[in-house]
């Protein structure tokens, strides 16, 4: 074990069978979490090259079930950020225009949040058997679930150790994470989104432009098509952050009742998508996307898979407590990390490995960078058990006297 991390600190390339030996192992419960978290702390620090990377998503592929590649099947990731709850919305829209969509989803990791959690909030079934995840698929055009005991196991368990060692941010570590998930789950095209900023695991363009390139290659080494979105997450992806919380944003934005940064990038992937799995331009599908959104067909659609699942929309929060502004001025940022780890230390994430969400945890903006603020507006609500420092919540929102120019969400695109 010690010689196997000795290598990776010298950057002497380990071969298939010894990087087998450590994961594998690891997944056999021949190596401990305490073995496998000085590993993963060692690849944070000093990297993977790109023959360890291929080779890791090939050992995570083959850890379990590998289904077979569907020429019909589109899927989408995210690498994670703070208010992203885009495959809510996005799937709905695609469904309801005739796009059979099925994706496999992770739990909260780390501040960020988690796409099951978020289901799980309102009593959607998400641990669903193969034949479950077939009938969904079938009789409703989409279905998520949480990741099966069967497809990646490998993945499954150093996700979840990741979540609480301070190794989310390996560049390599998310490509090998996301990319064996998707592939194994028989997708034959794949959009992804990473995220860019203070809320997300990678915070600079350079290492996103490198994550991005690299999960293309993975793709075109089993014939996926892979396409990137660079997208900014200095300030929370929408207004909602928490989970049922998230779940009511959902519904606005599907409802064609919310028009901000999440809808825009909503709006904006699943055209892509349609794009992608139909052949249409751009504009056509656009329009089709938008109609999608002002008939009602996606709200229709999104509720038809909830019910399916097992889930309800009654959502009911408790008592919160509001955040004033100090001063007047121009809001130019808000800060994402503070508050995805202010939305956690409310209950709503984890910073254990078995810590129990509050699902009614998190945090409602009422203001959006851009916003001219006055003493005394109301800049945001909290709700949660747990207790947060006033001053805490404050310092995540940049106010000034002078205005900044708000940059694009879709910061590029890969391909």
């Amino acid at each position: 074990m010690n010689f196997l991390i000795e290598k990776l600190k010298e950057k002497n390339e380990l071969s298939y069978e010894e990087l087998e030996h450590l994961f594998k192992g690891y997944l056999e419960n021949k190596v401990t979490d305490e073995e496998m978290t000085k590993v993963l702390k060692t690849i944070c620090k000093y990297g993977l090259s790109e023959n360890e990377v291929f080779s890791l998503v090939d050992i995570f592929i083959k850890s379990g079930d590998v289904l077979e590649e569907n020429p019909d099947f589109i899927d989408k990731h995210s690498t994670g950020g703070v208010g992203d709850k885009t495959t809510l919305i996005v799937l709905p829209i695609l469904a309801s225009l005739g796009v059979k969509i099925a994706k496999m989803s992770g739990k909260a990791l780390g501040y960020t949040g988690g796409t099951i959690d978020k289901l799980n909030s309102i009593g959607v079934k998400t641990d669903l058997t193969k034949e479950e995840f077939y009938t969904c698929l079938e009789d409703v055009g989409m279905v998520i679930s949480s990741q099966t005991d069967n497809l990646c196991p490998l993945d499954k368990k150093v996700y979840a150790l990741r979540d609480v060692t301070g190794t989310t941010n390996s560049v390599p570590l998310i490509a090998i994470s996301i990319m064996s998930k998707k592939i194994a789950s028989g997708a034959s095209k794949i959009l992804l989104d990473v995220k860019i900023g203070k809320g997300a695991l990678v915070d600079n363009l350079k290492d996103a432009r490198y994550l991005a390139n690299l999960m293309i290659k993975i793709g075109k080494k089993y014939n996926r098509e892979v396409v990137c979105m660079l997208t900014e997450m200095d300030n929370p992806l929408g207004s909602n952050i928490g989970n049922s919380i998230e779940v009511l944003e959902v519904i606005d934005i599907l409802k064609n009742n919310k028009q901000n940064n999440l809808t825009y990038l909503c709006k904006e992937m699943a055209a892509l998508m349609l794009s992608m799995s139909k052949g249409y331009s751009k504009e056509e599908a656009m329009a089709q996307v938008e109609d999608a959104i002002t008939n009602g067909k996606a709200y229709d659609k999104f509720c038809e898979f909830v019910y399916h699942q097992g889930g309800n929309l009654e959502i009911n929060l408790p008592d919160c407590e509001y955040i004033l502004a100090k001063r007047y001025g121009y809001l130019n940022e808000i800060d994402s990390r503070k508050i995805g780890t202010i939305s956690m230390n409310l209950g709503a994430g984890r910073k254990e490995k078995d810590d129990e969400i509050d699902y009614n945890a998190g945090i409602i903006l009422k203001v959006e960078p851009g916003d001219d603020i006055k003493e005394g507006d109301i800049l945001a609500k909290l709700y949660g058990k747990n207790k947060i420092d006033e001053d805490d919540v404050y310092d995540a929102f940049n106010i000034s006297l002078f205005k900044k120019k708000q940059n694009d969400i879709i910061l590029e695109i890969i391909k």
